[in-house]
C-alpha cells in the first residue's frame, strides 16, 4: 500500500523575489526557450505523477486567451496544513522555491522535476496562475497574480489572490494548472504548437502506455494530437529510422536494474555511415552524454569483440574493433531513472554519476551475451559485426586524413591558402567565422568585415552531404577539410571543443534555394561530426536583407515579403525598390551595414532543443529518401521567409 503523501511531506528550503529579479537563472532565458521552459515544468510534475504510477493521462491546451492548460488524473497536490509554513501544502508548492515532494524518495521513486523551483517559478513568471486540485471528495481552488503592490510600493510576484478552497463536491482526484505567462517578462508569450508537440511526443515514447492529449483552441480550426505509445523507447527507435534502412529487423531491447538504477534501452542498426544516441535520465534529454552514454558504449564495444572472436571474423592477430566502428548506423535510445542525479556541462545536460557507467555496462554486457548465447539474434549480430568490420576498414583507409586534420599547419599551408582570411585577433572567444557562399560575396565580406574579430572562408563550391558519405569520403572532399581545418577542433572521436579557433561561427548564404542547401549540407556536418558546437551555442545563421528600399534620402533594408508590404505601404510613393538575388550584389559596405555589423544584424543561433528530432530531421532532409523530403519541404519552408529556420526546426 502506498504511503500517504500529504502536507508534511513538503520540503522548506527559501522564497520567491529573485526570479522576477533574475529569470535567465531560472528559466534559461527570456526568450522562446524559456517561455516553453515554463510549460516543461508544469508538464514534468504531471509526467511524475504517471511514472509513480498514481496517473494515467495528460491533457495540455493552448487557450484562446494566450494561457496554458496541463491537466493530470494523479493523486492531487496536498491540500492539509503545512506543518511549518501554517498555509495549505499547495499553496507552499506555489510560492516557495524548493518546496515539493521530490527532495525523498517517499513519495516519488524519480522524479524529472528534480529541483523543486518548477511551480513557484512558474507561478512568479506568470501574470496570472490557478490551481484545482482534486482529492479526498472535493475540488479544490486557488488564483495567484504578479501584481504591483502600490502600498508598500514592491512589486509581488504570484501572490495569492484567493485562500485555497473547496468548491465542489467530485469523485475525480488530480491537478490542473494554467497560467498566463507575463508579457512584462518574456520577449514573446505565444506558445509554438510545433515545439511542444515534440516534447509531448518524446514523452509519450518514454512513458509506455501513457496518454498524452495536445490540443490548440486558438485557432477556428482546432487542432487536436494524441499520444500514446504501448511499445514505448522501441516504438521511439522505429520512428526515428523510418526513412532509414534497418538492417535487422528486430529491435533488440534491454531493460533491467542495477546498483538502484533502472534502464531501458533499444538498439536498432541501419546502413547509414553516423550514429545516432538519443539518452535520458528522469525523461529529462541529456544531449551532452555522460556516465550512462559512456557505460553503454563500453558495453556494446566489448561485447560485440568478444563475439566477432568467437566467430573468427577477428583473427587472433588482428587489433580489435573501435566503439567507432562498432557504432556505425546505430540508432539507440537510452532512458534511465535514478535518484541524486548530477548533472553537469555548460548546459547542465550531461550525466555526471560516475555509478551509472558501471552499472549500465553491467546491464548492457549480461543482456546482450545472453541474447548471443540464445542464438536468436545469430543473424542480427553477424550484420552487425560484418558493418563494423567494413567501417573498420574504411576508417584505416582514412587515417592519412584523420591525420592531415589533426596537422593544422600542413592545411594551413594547403587548402587554406588563398581561402581563409584570418582576423588579427587571438583571443578565440572574441573571434568569428563567416563561412560564405561564393568568392563574390566573400571578397565583399573581407572587404566589409572587422579584420579584428572577424575572419572570412568563402566557399567555392557546394560542400559535400555527410549523411550520404562514409568519413573517408567526407574528409576527401576540399570544402570540408578546409572547415575542420579552419575551426581547429579535428572531427569525430578526435574533437576537442577547447580546441576551437572561433566563438562563433556563422553560415553566411544567400536566400534563395540553393543557399537554403548549403546551410542544410553545414548544419548536417555539424550535427554529425561536431555536434558540440551546435549543443555549446557556436553555431549562428546570418541573416541577409532581402530587399533594399531608398527613398532618396534614406534606405531601408527588409528581410521579409511582410517587412516589403508594411514599409511600401507606410512610404506610399517616391521610392525605389531592390530585389537582392545573392550576397555578391552587396558592395562591402552594405554587406556590413547589414549582415556583419555585430550592433545591426540579424543572426540567428543554432540550438537543439530536442536532439531525436533535429536527428529525425536530418534524414529526412539530406538522406537518400525522396518522398519524406518533398513532403516536409512543401509544408514547412519558404525561402523568403526569415522564420523559416525556425519552422524546420534549427
Amino acid at each position: 500500500m502506498a504511503r500517504a503523501y500529504g502536507a508534511r511531506d513538503i520540503h522548506v528550503l527559501e522564497g520567491l523575489e529573485a526570479v522576477r529579479m533574475r529569470p535567465g537563472m531560472y528559466v534559461g532565458s527570456t526568450g522562446s526557450r524559456g517561455l516553453h521552459h515554463l510549460l516543461w515544468e508544469i508538464i514534468d510534475n504531471a509526467i511524475d505523477e504517471a511514472f509513480s504510477g498514481y496517473a494515467s493521462k495528460v491533457e495540455v491546451t493552448l487557450c484562446e486567451d494566450g494561457s496554458v492548460r496541463v491537466a493530470d488524473d494523479g493523486r492531487g497536490i496536498p491540500v492539509d496544513i503545512h506543518d511549518t509554513m501554517d498555509m495549505p501544502g499547495v499553496q507552499v508548492v506555489f510560492t516557495h522555491l524548493h518546496a515539493g515532494g521530490k527532495f525523498n524518495n517517499d513519495n516519488y521513486s524519480y522524479s524529472g522535476g528534480l529541483h523543486g523551483v518548477g511551480a513557484a517559478v512558474v507561478n512568479a513568471l506568470s501574470r496570472w496562475l490557478e490551481v484545482e486540485v482534486m482529492r479526498d471528495g472535493k475540488l479544490y481552488y486557488q488564483r495567484y497574480e504578479s501584481r504591483y503592490d502600490n502600498t508598500h510600493k514592491k512589486f509581488l510576484p504570484g501572490i495569492p489572490m484567493t485562500k485555497l478552497k473547496a468548491i465542489s463536491n467530485t469523485r475525480k482526484t488530480g491537478t490542473v494548472v494554467r497560467f498566463l505567462p507575463d508579457d512584462r517578462v518574456f520577449d514573446d508569450i505565444e506558445f509554438d504548437m510545433e515545439i511542444i508537440s515534440k516534447r509531448l511526443r518524446e514523452l509519450a515514447f518514454l512513458n509506455k502506455g501513457l496518454k498524452i492529449y495536445l490540443k490548440d483552441e486558438r485557432t477556428e480550426d482546432v487542432k487536436k494530437i494524441e499520444y500514446c505509445y504501448d511499445g514505448g523507447i522501441v516504438d521511439f527507435v522505429t520512428f526515428l529510422n523510418e526513412e532509414k534502412n534497418p538492417i535487422h529487423d528486430e529491435i533488440l531491447y534491454i531493460e533491467g536494474e542495477q546498483d538502484k538504477i533502472h534502464a531501458k534501452i533499444a538498439i536498432q542498426y541501419t546502413d547509414s555511415y553516423t550514429e545516432s544516441i538519443f539518452s535520458y535520465v528522469n525523461n529529462i534529454p541529456t544531449t551532452e552524454g555522460g556516465a550512462h552514454e559512456t557505460g553503454f558504449k563500453s558495453g556494446l564495444t566489448r561485447v560485440f569483440n568478444e563475439y566477432a572472436r568467437r566467430l573468427s571474423f577477428l583473427k587472433e592477430r588482428e587489433n580489435n574493433l573501435l566503439g567507432e566502428d562498432i557504432r556505425e548506423g546505430l540508432t539507440v535510445i537510452i532512458s534511465i531513472n535514478m535518484t541524486d542525479v548530477q548533472f553537469e556541462g555548460q548546459t547542465k545536460t550531461r550525466l555526471g554519476n560516475m555509478e551509472a557507467r558501471a552499472a549500465i555496462e553491467t546491464l548492457v554486457v549480461d543482456n546482450l551475451s545472453h541474447a548471443i548465447e540464445s542464438g536468436r539474434y545469430r543473424k542480427d549480430f553477424e550484420a552487425i559485426i560484418k558493418k563494423s568490420i567494413k567501417a573498420a576498414k574504411v576508417r584505416e583507409a582514412a587515417r592519412r586524413a584523420r591525420d592531415i586534420t589533426r596537422k593544422k599547419s600542413n592545411l594551413e599551408g594547403a587548402s587554406l591558402v588563398g581561402k581563409l582570411s584570418s582576423c588579427t585577433g587571438r583571443r578565440a572567444e572574441f573571434n568569428e567565422l563567416f563561412i560564405v557562399e561564393g568568392d563574390s560575396a566573400g571578397g565583399s565580406a573581407k572587404q566589409g568585415r572587422d579584420r579584428r574579430f572577424q575572419a572570412i572562408l568563402p566557399l567555392r563550391g557546394k560542400p559535400l552531404n555527410s549523411e550520404k558519405k562514409r568519413i573517408d569520403q567526407v574528409l576527401a572532399n576540399e570544402e570540408i577539410r578546409t572547415i575542420i581545418a579552419a575551426l581547429g577542433t579535428g572531427i569525430g572521436e578526435d574533437f576537442d571543443i577547447s580546441k576551437l579557433n572561433y566563438n562563433r561561427i556563422i553560415i553566411l548564404s544567400d536566400a534563395d534555394q540553393d543557399g537554403a542547401h548549403i546551410r542544410a549540407i553545414l548544419l548536417t556536418f555539424f550535427f554529425r561530426y561536431m555536434k558540440d558546437l551546435v549543443t555549446n551555442g557556436h553555431v549562428y545563421i546570418g541573416m541577409p536583407p532581402l530587399y533594399k528600399i531608398d527613398t532618396g534620402k534614406k534606405t531601408h533594408y527588409l528581410y521579409s515579403d511582410n517587412e516589403l508590404r508594411a514599409m511600401t505601404n507606410k512610404l506610399g510613393k517616391g521610392y525605389t525598390v531592390q530585389r537582392y538575388k545573392g550576397l555578391g550584389e552587396m558592395n562591402p559596405e552594405q554587406l556590413w551595414e547589414t549582415t556583419m555589423d555585430p550592433q545591426k544584424r540579424n543572426i540567428i543561433q543554432v540550438t537543439i532543443d530536442d536532439a531525436a528530432s533535429a536527428d529525425k530531421l536530418i534524414t529526412t532532409l539530406m538522406g537518400d529518401k525522396v518522398s519524406p523530403r518533398r513532403q516536409y519541404i512543401s509544408t514547412h519552408a519558404n525561402f523568403n521567409k526569415s522564420d523559416t529556420f525556425q519552422d524546420m526546426g534549427v
